[in-house]
């Protein structure tokens, strides 16, 4: 058999045994989605829609937004769900990416959190203290902007950049002086750990996340059809988890391990709700990068509108 013709039966019967779309220029077409804990597949799984989604997933698990849009970036996997801050600095770096969906959610929950019996009344007060933050995550641009808001700038703290599990340690443990993070971990470090919040996102952060994709997957016939569906979904999806919050409460606590308490309570500040990509989120994700560039955390300037493709809009009223 020539190799050309073995190739032939090979490509056949790898179609046949996979029964999947197929793009015409990728073959079958696999569905790589980045996810974090308690997100996309806990949402979709208990909103009962993902059972019959029409490509196959693989499905991975980051610990924040910046390391997820750096495998986007890469290509190792296709969309996946942020903060509003991880799409800031994935653009300076000149990532291969475009926030493909956007929603809003509640930004009591982005908080600025000290122990208990911590001697730290006000923001004023972080000034010379130590604060553990996830660098380039919505929780990073919480305290730019809390910071701000008191005539404060990161160079009168000292961030101590850690992921969310570690920073739990090091606050329990009180190595730090407060900690800057997002729901589920605000829950659970005030029910479990006694936790006091000493600022939240009112008045300050904008409460954006966004479904980023690759462009890569975007570039790709198949997998721009796949994304299309996933984000379509995901809109269905957080509109349901708004009116089962009990419901949903219970599938992420089971999901993720959390007590249910810690679920109910995250769940009941309010989730995410789909809200239209336009002009106003690419302003406000604009002011947020100006922000993040006057303070020197980013070098030069991020026009963030050449991060963003609008192709879905249409198809997600």
């Amino acid at each position: 058999m020539s190799k050309l013709l073995s190739a032939l039966v090979v490509a056949v019967l790898a179609v046949s045994a996979c029964g999947t779309a197929e793009s015409a220029d990728d073959g079958p077409v696999v569905l790589k989605v980045g996810d974090q804990k308690g997100g996309s597949k806990a949402l979709l799984t208990a909103a009962g829609l993902l059972d019959d989604f029409p490509y196959p997933i693989e499905w991975s698990t980051f610990t924040s937004g910046p390391p997820l849009l750096e495998a986007a970036s890469a290509g190792a996997i296709d969309v996946g769900g942020v903060g509003n801050t991880p799409p800031i600095f994935a653009a300076a770096a000149n990532a291969k990416i475009a926030a493909v969906y956007s929603a809003k959610g509640n930004v009591e929950s982005d908080a600025v959190l000290v122990p208990a019996d911590s001697a730290l009344k006000s923001v004023p007060d972080l000034k010379g203290r130590s604060i553990a933050v996830a660098k380039g995550s919505s929780a990073h641009g919480q305290v730019l902007l809390t910071l701000a808001a008191a005539g404060l700038t990161t160079k009168d703290v000292t961030l101590t950049f850690l992921q969310p599990s570690d920073a739990y340690s090091a606050f329990t443990q009180k190595r730090v002086d407060a900690w800057a993070v997002w729901d589920p971990y605000t829950a659970q470090a005030q029910l479990e750990a006694g936790a006091r919040v000493l600022t939240d996102g009112r008045g300050k952060s904008n409460g954006y996340t966004f479904q980023v994709a690759g462009r890569a997957a975007l570039d790709s016939p198949g997998k721009n059809e796949a994304v299309k569906e996933f984000v379509k979904r995901i809109a269905r999806a957080q509109r349901w988890a708004d009116t089962h919050r009990e419901e949903w409460a219970r599938a992420w606590a089971a999901e993720t391990g959390l007590k249910i308490e810690v679920a109910r309570a995250a769940v009941e500040r309010g989730g995410d709700l789909p809200v239209k990509l336009d002009d106003a989120v690419v302003a406000s994700e604009q002011e947020l990068a100006d922000a993040f560039s006057a303070d020197g955390a980013l070098p030069g300037k991020v026009d963030f509108k050449e991060f963003v493709d609008t192709r879905f809009q249409g198809e997600l009223s």
